[in-house]
């Protein structure tokens, strides 16, 4: 069955390092929001007059953010429609708290959760001074305005419970503080694949 991925959460968790170790193995459509808005965003902020690189002040949010959105998860669903499985990556915030999201989403195309293997990782940290770490030590442009402005950003940071109608089961709060290690590709693989699989 195809299957649509989700690795949601803040900023700084994570969630584009464990996709791509998930793609790298099993494969499926790669769909990073971030680089999907990227060319978009930066025209829209840079005739707007605003920093190309804000990713994260209310201009932004009112005039690209649900673009970045509609964008990525256009491109899953053409992906599904074609039988392949879609990784979507991004923080989902509104989108989450959202009970109907998801159905709605997957009827643009004539599916549900019936036709379409749906699971959920929320990819998180500890605390708040592991993610102040990580993002600040990769040196991103896109991430000046967080720690620039921390106390605005922090909030973003809390756990969120996903309102999505889904079997418990099918949704997993991951902790990637640890290293990926073999081990943890295998209880990746568990959740999403059903079972245990060969060669990890």
């Amino acid at each position: 069955m195809r299957k649509l991925l989700f690795f949601i959460g803040p900023a700084g968790a994570g969630k584009t390092t464990l996709a791509a170790a998930w793609a790298r193995r099993y494969g499926g459509a790669f769909l990073d929001m971030d680089t999907l808005l990227r060319p978009a965003a930066e025209a829209i902020m840079t005739l707007a007059g605003q920093d190309p690189t804000d990713r994260d002040s209310p201009f932004y949010k009112k005039h690209c953010r649900d673009l970045g959105y509609r964008i990525t998860m256009d491109a899953a669903l053409e992906n599904l429609k074609l039988g392949l499985d879609a990784l979507v990556i991004g923080p989902f915030t509104r989108e989450s708290e959202d009970r109907l999201w998801l159905e709605r989403e997957l009827a643009r195309i004539g599916a549900d959760t019936e036709s379409v293997q749906v699971r959920v990782l929320f990819v998180h940290l500890p605390d708040e001074a592991a993610y102040y770490e990580r993002i600040r030590a990769r040196g991103s442009a896109l991430d000046v305005w967080k720690l620039d402005n921390w106390a605005q950003f922090r909030p973003s940071l809390a756990h969120r419970t996903i309102k999505w109608e889904l079997d418990p089961a099918h949704v997993c709060y991951w902790d990637n503080s640890a290293p990926l290690s073999e081990e943890r590709l295998a209880e990746l693989a568990a959740f999403i694949l059903g079972e245990e699989p060969s060669g990890l």
